[in-house]
This record gives C-alpha cells, structure tokens and sequence, in this order.
C-alpha cells in the first residue's frame, strides 16, 4: 500500500509540473524577427519662472530677477530680454543655473518708464515680469 501512494504522488506531481509547464509553452509567442519595442520616457519640458525683487527701480538703480529652472542643466547660463518695440532683445546679463535648479542675476536699466522683462535660455523663456523705471 505504501508503494501505491508513493506511485501516486509522483504521478499527481509530474502531472502538476507538465500543466505549468505547457501553460507557459502557450503563453503569447514573441516574433523572433522583429525588434522588441522599448518605449523611453518623454523629457519633462523645460520651464523658468521669473520674480523681480522690484516693481519700480531709479534709473540705473540695480534690482534681482530670481526664479526656478525646471528641465534645465545646472551651469546653463540664463539670460535676461528686455521687449523693445516689438522685439525681445537679450541683455548683457546672465546668470548659470544652479544645482538646486535655482538662479538670480542682477539688473540695470536705463530705459525709463515700464520695462517687460523675461528670462532665456535656448526657446525657453520665463512668464513676463514688468519693472516701471523712474
């Protein structure tokens, strides 16, 4: 009797084994002749916010414009445009962006009356910030 069970057991145990095995022998077959898809990660867009530590500066009277880089690498210069007529005209000052992403560069202008100001880098540019020169 003891030789029947053993029997017994080792048949309902290769059984077991042959049905998980068959069952992965009909998983979905892969076609071996063309190549795996590998779908990358879409880069986050690139962003810049821009605040002024001024709404109104003196002439010639010095200012910050600070802000956030998002999507942007550390070291990347940042540069500030100024809107003339209906051109946006990069100015001499430029300032890199940090490693926490981060960046503040200090402003001049001469230009009296209600100046928009943005920040640049590459076709990122920040939202609008107006500065009134007295």
């Amino acid at each position: 009797m003891n030789r029947a069970l053993r029997y017994a057991s080792v048949g309902v145990l290769a059984v077991s084994l042959l049905a998980g095995g068959s069952a992965a022998a009909f998983a979905a077959p892969q076609d071996l002749h063309s190549p795996s898809k590998v779908v990358a990660a879409a880069p986050a867009a690139a962003s810049l916010t821009a605040k002024a530590s001024a709404t109104t500066v003196k002439a010639w009277e010095q200012f910050r414009i600070s802000g956030t880089a998002k999507g942007i690498k550390a070291g990347t210069k940042v540069t500030v445009q100024q809107k003339q007529g209906t051109k946006w005209v990069s100015l001499p000052a430029q300032t890199p962006v940090n490693t926490s992403g981060t960046y503040s560069v200090r402003v001049k202008l001469g230009i009296k009356g209600v100046n928009q100001l943005r920040m640049g880098v590459g076709t990122t540019v920040s939202p609008v910030v107006t500065v009134t020169v007295r």
